[in-house]
């Protein structure tokens, strides 16, 4: 009787056994298909969702887009700290009768101020004068300062006569680029220099012809690439103009072109 127990308890494990087997993998893999297409529906209704939906407008940030400052300019880069009318004015404080600060002529954007004496001159020429010429812009910027001096005075060792002298050391020292003042050394010796130094260029030479004529030319003149990218960024031509930096799209920069003149009064 027990051994006719024990066989029928195997008979029905047996039995239960593989009725699992038989059912397990097919529910199993139905299971698994239904998991698997649940996440697909789920990521192609978001899809569907995000077509759906409206792009945002992109906003930007006011300091993303704040216009470069023009008096941090000169932190890198060569530029004019003083206004043309300016060097104009402490010409004349200085005794050099320079003309005030306008337009060169009608309708023309094209500023200047200019000193002319004549002190010597036959019928043809002069023999001794001196000229003198700021040229800008509107804005007071100064694009380059010219002077010619024929049969200048000089003193009994050669050098220069200090009335004329001081014309050149007013406009070095107004400008304060002193590393060009060590110029004024060879100008009032009447030796030709020209010197390039960091996107601006002085020079002093005498004419061709051997004579005592000399032309004189103060002036900016970005020369290397890193100098020219810079000068670009800190141009105010660069930068489109307007009023509401809150509302601006991606592609616009807006900047108050107010405020930049280079006035300066730096020298002592």
């Amino acid at each position: 009787m027990l051994l006719i127990c024990m066989l029928l308890a195997a008979g029905v494990v047996v039995f239960f056994g593989v009725s699992d087997r038989l059912e397990g993998p097919a529910g199993t893999t139905e299971d698994r298909t239904l998991n698997e297409a649940a996440p697909s529906s789920e990521i192609a209704a978001r899809r569907d969702d995000e077509a759906a939906a409206p792009q945002r407008p992109m906003s930007i940030s006011p300091q993303l887009i704040e216009v470069p400052k023009p008096e941090l300019a000169g932190q890198f880069l060569r530029i004019w700290r003083v206004s043309g009318s300016n060097i104009c004015a402490a010409l004349r404080e200085a005794g050099i009768e320079m003309s005030e600060w306008k337009a060169a002529s009608m309708r023309n954007r094209n500023y200047e101020c200019y000193f002319q004496r004549i002190y010597e001159r036959n019928e043809a020429r002069p023999l001794s004068s001196t000229f003198l010429k700021v040229r800008g812009n509107e804005m007071g910027d100064i694009v380059e300062i010219r002077a010619r001096i024929i049969g200048p005075t000089t003193d009994d060792e050669g050098r220069l006569a200090p009335a004329i002298l001081r014309m050149f050391e007013i406009i070095v020292k107004q400008a304060c680029w002193r590393d060009f003042e060590d110029s004024l050394t060879s100008i009032q010796n009447l030796r030709n220099v020209e010197e390039e130094r960091f996107g601006a260029y002085l020079s002093f030479m005498r004419e061709t012809d051997g004579g005592s004529n000399f032309d004189f030319v103060l002036g900016l003149k970005a020369t290397s690439a890193s100098q020219v990218r810079t000068k670009t960024y800190f141009s105010p031509e660069r930068w489109l103009t307007g009023t509401d930096r809150r509302n601006v799209s991606g592609n616009v920069i807006l900047t108050d072109r107010s405020g930049t003149s280079t006035s300066a009064n730096c020298a002592s």
